[in-house]
């Protein structure tokens, strides 16, 4: 049972016009989820689950904010990846329409 476990950094910006509120916070937690891997998120000082929603509130990351994604595990790099793509896709709420709905 040997997997290779892996360790993956990155930095990454918010640059949706929100920030991490809660919509945004669920994306990436729901992203999060579907990888073999645990991943940090880092503001400064203050480190949290990225598995976590309410963590993830905590971090108050506002637009311009740098974050850094800490992953380990086996789908570490894809994990990382995948919420980098989102962070710079300003996790699709582009393409949202909040009609009350």
């Amino acid at each position: 049972m040997d997997q290779h476990c892996t360790h993956v950094e990155r930095e990454v910006t918010i640059i949706n016009k929100q920030g991490l509120h809660a919509r945004p916070v669920m994306r990436f937690v729901d992203l999060a989820s579907q990888f073999n891997a645990a991943v940090r998120v880092q503001k400064g000082k203050i480190s949290v689950d990225g598995k976590s929603p309410m963590e993830m509130m905590l971090l108050e990351a506002t637009p311009g904010t740098r974050l850094q994604l800490i992953a380990d595990g086996t789908d570490a790099q894809q994990l990382v990846d995948a919420l980098a793509g989102l962070i710079a896709a300003k996790f699709n709420e582009d393409t949202d329409t909040d009609d009350g709905a």
